[in-house]
């Protein structure tokens, strides 16, 4: 593994993965979100966006985590291997709920300085809950597609059922290492 996407829903456990990858293999991890977002939650410009990803990817040994489906050409095109964290909607719920309660309760500050408000993250259209619920069996559609394709492209698959099939892959990865 020398260049690795972590793909899977909103919340499935993208980052957490992709970060254990990187520790475990000496990896340099990117996390798309902080590359995409910037300062009030505003989107950066798709052409810088592309050109941000291009940059790392252009380097040798890398883990990327995100769904962000405007460069997942271009790190395909490099990646050497795709984790895809395939998991049911009860667990990645749950994880959303989870996750944003934590972020809210304890004001983390996250990409960009951005912070989950109770108000946004609970109350309104833009909520990540609401993002889960409404984007969560597109995009199984959408990997089970880009698994198909990545298998013809040589790339290295691996489909992740259950939390814990991640936990006994980076332990086989560790051991292996």
């Amino acid at each position: 593994m020398e260049r690795v996407i972590v793909i899977g829903t909103s919340c499935s456990g993208k980052t957490t993965l992709a970060r254990r990858i990187a520790e475990v293999l000496d990896l340099s991890h990117i996390e798309l979100d902080t590359v995409f977002w910037g300062p009030n939650w505003s989107e950066r410009p798709t052409g810088e966006f592309r050109d941000a990803v291009r940059k790392h990817a252009e380097s040798d040994r890398w883990v990327v985590d995100g769904n962000h489906g405007k460069a997942l050409d271009i790190l395909l095109s490099r990646a050497t291997d795709a984790v895809w964290l395939n998991y049911s909607f009860p667990v990645v719920f749950w994880r959303a709920l989870s996750r944003t309660s934590r972020r809210v309760i304890l004001r983390e500050q996250l990409f960009g300085g951005n912070r989950e408000t109770f108000r946004h993250s609970f109350l309104s259209r833009g909520s990540i809950l609401w993002w889960v619920i409404l984007t969560y069996r597109g995009r199984r559609r959408t990997y089970r597609e880009l698994f198909s394709v990545g298998a013809g492209a040589g790339i290295r698959l691996t489909e992740l059922r259950r939390p814990r099939e991640a936990h006994e892959l980076v332990e086989s990865i560790h051991c292996a290492g």
